[in-house]
């Protein structure tokens, strides 16, 4: 027998052909990840994926931000809430000055009016919701966006714990808003 055998005559052998449908799963996700709410047009901050340098508050600062929240936001996990921002990362930015990337930078939302970011394009069921941010309306919308308003463009499933979603919303309070 020659040295050398085709790749058909060994059984263990990858065929070029048997990693095209993997291949093409892969493709479709990352479209669908990608096609979560992008605006059409690029604004000024798509060109720069990392954060903006921020004023970090202090200890003193973030301490007052949750004592203007309620219980159970006031004393809710940060630690927990900004490792679950992890998910959020891939397609927001939250400091302020920070650009739009798949979904719309987070800086200012508590309390703001959905659809309020400028240059980014929210979807016609968003825009016309008349939401406003607050605490309760935050925690509907991460337990399940597309419940909350139909047809919107965030393509997140939800988060199903509410010790993770006030975590979550108390973490971005204190990243999100200016000092009091």
């Amino acid at each position: 027998m020659s040295p050398v055998r085709s790749l058909a005559s060994r059984p263990h052998a990858s065929r070029p052909h048997a990693s095209r449908p993997l291949a093409a799963i892969l493709f479709l996700v990352g479209l669908s990840l990608a096609a979560c709410g992008k605006s059409e047009a690029p604004d000024e901050g798509d060109s720069e994926v990392a954060e903006a340098p921020s004023a970090v508050l202090t200890d003193v600062q973030k301490a007052a931000l949750l004592a203007d929240m309620p219980e159970p936001y006031r004393s809710a996990d940060l630690a927990k809430g900004e490792a679950l921002y992890a998910m959020c990362r891939s397609c927001h930015t939250y400091v302020k000055g920070g650009g739009n990337m798949t979904g719309p930078n987070l800086w200012g939302t508590v309390g703001a009016k959905a659809a309020h970011t400028a240059g980014f394009n929210y979807s016609d069921g968003l825009k016309a919701s008349g939401l406003v941010w607050d605490l309760a309306t935050l925690d509907k919308w991460i337990e399940n966006p597309r419940g909350l308003v139909e047809g919107n463009k965030m393509s997140y499933m939800g988060m199903k714990k509410p010790e993770d979603r006030v975590a979550l919303i108390a973490w971005l309070k204190v990243n999100t808003s200016p000092a009091n």
